[in-house]
């Protein structure tokens, strides 16, 4: 199928792509950050799960040949194994909404939420929050500040991103063809080495 020319999106983000929503939210103090992905309804995503030490939550699910067929929300996050209680904090935020998958015939839903995590732990940031890590907390956080206009770079889970000795962040892209085919893409670079 011919596409025709492909274009950058008008402002060259995912917020370009119809219904789609992204929000952003920060411990400054923490030096740590979270990033929502919110589809105005369900739906269908895919991944690939890469690297030396990935930290996931829901992500077999994206295969295309189990049961649940669409997401509710995408989360990435700072703070390596803490940070995939982000994804909690998004789950409750969408099942007081009534948004998720529905169970059955009942009025009960279970919100799918993919989650990705970034080891932001040695940036320098203040990390001892006992036994309440604040990462649940902004994650409800950045379902309220989603917008298709977010603050790129040290924003979310780009906060407290670095590559090597360099500071990393968070990025986004789009793309729209001659036929309005639109596709975004958003990322926390975080690599691991040096960065030349």
């Amino acid at each position: 199928m011919y596409l025709g020319a492909i274009r950058k999106g008008p402002r060259n983000h995912i917020g370009d792509i119809d219904g789609i929503l992204v929000g952003n939210a920060q411990d400054e103090a923490a030096r740590t950050g979270v990033t929502v992905v919110l589809p105005g309804m369900r739906a269908v995503a895919g991944g690939d799960v890469r690297g030396g030490g990935p930290g996931t939550r829901e992500t077999d699910l994206l295969d295309p040949s189990c049961l649940v067929d669409a997401v509710d929300a995408i989360v990435l996050s700072g703070g390596s194994s803490w940070g995939l209680e982000a994804a909690s904090g998004v789950a409750a935020w969408l099942g007081a909404r009534g948004r998720g998958y529905r169970v059955g015939g009942s009025p009960l839903v279970s919100p799918i939420v993919p989650a990705a995590i970034l080891f932001d732990l040695m940036n320098g940031g203040d990390k001892g929050w006992g036994e309440e890590p604040p990462y649940r907390a902004l994650g409800r956080a950045a379902c309220e500040a989603a917008a298709a206009n977010f603050e790129l770079g040290n924003a979310g889970a780009g906060l407290g991103a670095v590559a090597g000795r360099y500071k990393g962040g968070l990025g986004s892209a789009s793309a729209v063809s001659e036929s309005g085919l639109a596709v975004g893409a958003l990322i926390a670079a975080n690599p691991f080495g040096a960065v030349v």
